[in-house]
């Protein structure tokens, strides 16, 4: 065990590949289908939206995927992130267990979003894509893909969830500053927003409802715009496997291996990235770590939701994947402030979880702010809400290890920095926020909810 705090990998650490689970899930994830038709997708379908390099990554079973010169030399203006021994918090809990954080808001848009962004404006660029459209919640995925499309000279349109574009101006301006254009979903530019706004003039917006936007213009463009998304899907996932791998060899260094690994869920990419590679180790070398998956109690897919097929969008023109989901319907309410809002979940992490291969557990909003606080007091650190999820449930097993004596070692993803989130944190301080959970009646209705799949129902 080493008595270092920080734990700093060279340029020559950088992974080269990317790790993609497909190759070792021994539950792999049920057929994606059409919207439409309700028949598994084919490539033609999916090349609409897509640029055939990330079809391809999507339906992969190939170990290990090489990252292009081009994303390798982009990642080094931040990668590999630092590893750090939160020593100061450990003292504060009087815990002896050991925590370790990987931080991925040292990356120029502040969060892991950037490990994927890049790679994905690269392969729209050498695919011939002019622009891109995408929908963002909290702001960091939009921020690293406008960063990432000005980098490779695309331009980008932004569906960004109303009440966050309300509550989060300063990720806006970001985006802007880096060139994109910036809507407040739903919005009059689509069918699909028109339609909700219809509905209710008034409603603060979903992920569901900017991903409908988002696709809706890439669909009707021609082939002039693809849509890019920053969570769900598997060759987003593998992209942020860059993150597990750089702290298998860093967890080396401080000569300790994690008995539990932790990240935050909403879409499912950031637990991907930190916790996949260590699934594989589990799988393939016997090892015995946990790996657990944290969302909020007013968005909880993987803990309350069913496991079934449903739309990745609300106004139903994204494919129908199988998932854990609150029904695309979902609304969480405004008063939620720490993100991770879609309605659904992973097909991979999904699957994963049904199989019993990975953990879930759902925390209340005051009790993950608290816990960000204490972490900004011991580390310095300010972290984003999303993240936040992910250092309460680490908290909470270190209280554990300290009323049971173990010396556990605890890994999580500080997925990003909250210098944007300052709203939020103002509203914690000032008692505005509010725990919420979903009713009882909304949970028990999705079965009625979700679309009819005749021909999947055993699958």
């Amino acid at each position: 065990m080493s008595d270092q705090t920080r734990f700093i990998l060279n340029e020559t650490d950088l992974p080269k590949f990317w790790y993609n689970i497909n190759a070792d899930n021994p539950v792999p994830p049920a057929p994606v289908l059409n919207p439409a038709t309700k028949e598994p997708v084919t490539p033609d379908f999916l090349a609409v939206i897509f640029p055939m390099l990330l079809i391809e990554q999507e339906v992969s079973t190939e170990a290990y995927i090489p990252i292009p010169d081009e994303v390798y030399e982009m990642y080094k203006m931040y990668r590999p992130t630092p590893l750090i021994r939160a020593r100061r918090l450990e003292k504060e809990l009087g815990t002896p267990a050991h925590i370790y954080f990987k931080y991925e808001g040292v990356s120029p848009s502040g969060s892991h979003k950037t490990n994927t962004a890049l790679p994905q404006a690269y392969y729209n660029k050498v695919s011939g894509t002019r622009a891109l459209t995408t929908e963002t919640g909290a702001g960091q995925w939009g921020s690293a893909l406008s960063m990432a499309c000005k980098f490779f000279g695309l331009d980008l349109e932004v569906y960004m969830v109303n009440v966050s574009y309300q509550q989060k101006p300063y990720r806006r301006y970001l985006m802007e500053t880096f060139g994109a254009q910036v809507f407040a979903s739903p919005s009059d530019r689509t069918q699909a927003g028109r339609a909700a706004l219809a509905r209710d003039p008034n409603t603060p917006g979903t992920l569901g409802m900017a991903i409908s936007e988002a696709v809706e213009v890439a669909a009707t463009s021609g082939g002039l715009k693809k849509y890019s998304l920053g969570s769900v899907l598997n060759h987003v996932l593998l992209h942020q496997t860059v993150i597990g791998e750089e702290a298998l060899k860093q967890m080396d260094m401080a000569g300790e291996y994690p008995d539990v690994v932790i990240g935050c869920v909403g879409g499912g990419s950031n637990f991907a990235g930190i916790a996949f590679p260590f699934l594989r180790e589990n799988l393939r070398s016997g090892q015995r770590t946990r790996l657990l998956a944290v969302e909020p109690c007013a968005a909880p897919s993987l803990t309350r939701g069913v496991y079934g097929y449903d739309y990745g969008d609300t106004a139903r023109v994204a494919p129908i994947i199988k998932m854990h989901t609150l029904g695309h319907d979902f609304v969480p309410p405004a008063i939620h402030a720490g993100g991770l809002r879609y309605h659904g979940m992973s097909p991979i992490i999904s699957s994963l979880y049904d199989a019993g291969l990975i953990e879930a557990v759902a925390v209340p909003q005051l009790a993950t702010f608290e816990a960000a606080l204490t972490f900004a007091r011991t580390e310095g650190i300010l972290p984003a809400p999303e993240s936040s999820h992910a250092i309460r449930a680490a908290m909470d097993e270190a209280l554990r290890a300290r009323e049971t004596g173990e010396k556990k070692v605890i890994l999580f993803n500080l997925s990003g920095h909250g210098h944007f989130d300052l709203s939020a944190y103002a509203a914690y301080n000032e008692g505005k926020l509010e725990d919420f959970e979903s009713p009882e009646e909304a949970i028990r209705t999705i079965p009625e909810r979700l679309p009819e799949i005749p021909s999947m129902q055993s699958a």
